[in-house]
């Protein structure tokens, strides 16, 4: 079975029930406290009775720097949305590890974005070193992957689409919610992986729902394609997509062969007024709330709840 740990000021704690127990480790990183597992699983025995959980305040469990590496457009459902017809080429973009912040940190939208998007993903928190060239089959994930968390891979799309890149707009300061738990998991756990299902609500309305068998490249072949040209560390963060039910979608068919004809300016003029009219984007005061569990509870990756502020409401 999985262990869910959890990360405070104080340092890292596993949980067991609605009890946190403290881990006896020296680990300041991520990286340290997977290679100190037998403390972790001392931890999960130990007779202590612990604090409550809802005592303690949580940090991300990925500690920072670190490579966050994420997938673009892979889930099936997210393909339709952003108006992909056919077969779509794996691609991967990199995020500043300085988007990672707490699982229940506000999300501060900067002064100059409009149009602010949310993406559940599934995280993998690498426990072993990717080498390039690597070929990672299904069997051999234990190997490489430690666990996983919860990720909200927030957007500025107005940023995004305008200069046609991924890094800035998707890389500010608490763009990307990670947490509240580490799934590390046992060698038998990779088996229930399909079966985890991402959910997403804003204020309550349900906006994301999908099961990984909506993914289109899996974990291992993910890994493989990356390991191409990007190694990667213990700690390090692989995003794997996001499914259906953005607030961003791409226009209807004749809309986007209009669009097509109009110069830049005014096709891009036209798309944020269209675009302002979308109740879905965030704004202040909204709460996202994001889960990823099994439906057994095998593994059950926490409730991430962040709300959302302007960055002159909320100073840094």
């Amino acid at each position: 079975m999985s262990t869910n740990v959890l990360r405070t000021a104080d340092g890292w704690w596993v949980q067991r029930g609605d009890r946190a127990i403290p881990v006896d480790t020296k680990a300041d990183t991520t990286a340290e406290l997977i290679a100190d597992r037998a403390t972790v699983r001392e931890a999960t025995q130990s007779a202590d009775t612990g604090t409550p959980v809802t005592d303690l305040v949580a940090l991300s469990p990925v500690t920072t720097p670190c490579r966050v590496v994420a997938q673009m457009v892979n889930y099936r459902s997210h393909a339709r949305d952003s108006g992909f017809t056919g077969d779509i080429p794996p691609a991967f973009f990199r995020k500043a590890s300085g988007s990672v912040s707490g699982p229940h940190e506000s999300i501060v939208r900067p002064s100059h974005v409009k149009l602010l998007d949310y993406e559940i993903e599934l995280g993998l928190v690498m426990g072993a070193p990717l080498p390039i060239g690597t070929v990672v089959d299904e069997r051999d994930l234990p190997s490489y992957v430690a666990g996983l968390v919860v990720a909200n891979d927030v957007s500025a799309r107005d940023v995004q689409l305008t200069k046609t890149q991924f890094y800035e707009s998707k890389s500010y300061p608490t763009f990307t919610p990670t947490g509240p738990y580490l799934s590390l998991l046992e060698p038998e756990d990779f088996a229930h992986l399909p079966n985890l299902r991402l959910k997403l609500s804003v204020n309550g309305e349900l906006r994301q729902d999908r099961t990984l068998a909506d993914m289109i490249v899996r974990p291992a072949q993910a890994l493989t394609l990356l390991a191409r040209f990007q190694t990667l560390d213990p700690g390090d963060l692989l995003l794997t997509g996001t499914p259906g039910g953005t607030a961003l979608k791409a226009p209807p068919k004749p809309v986007e062969k209009i669009g097509a004809l109009l110069p830049p300016a005014v096709k891009w003029k036209a798309f944020f007024r269209s675009q302002a009219k979308n109740p879905h984007y965030l704004h202040a005061g909204d709460v996202i709330t994001a889960t990823i569990a099994t439906p057994d509870g095998r593994i059950d990756l926490g409730e991430q709840r962040t709300p959302v502020a302007d960055a002159n409401q909320h100073p840094r």
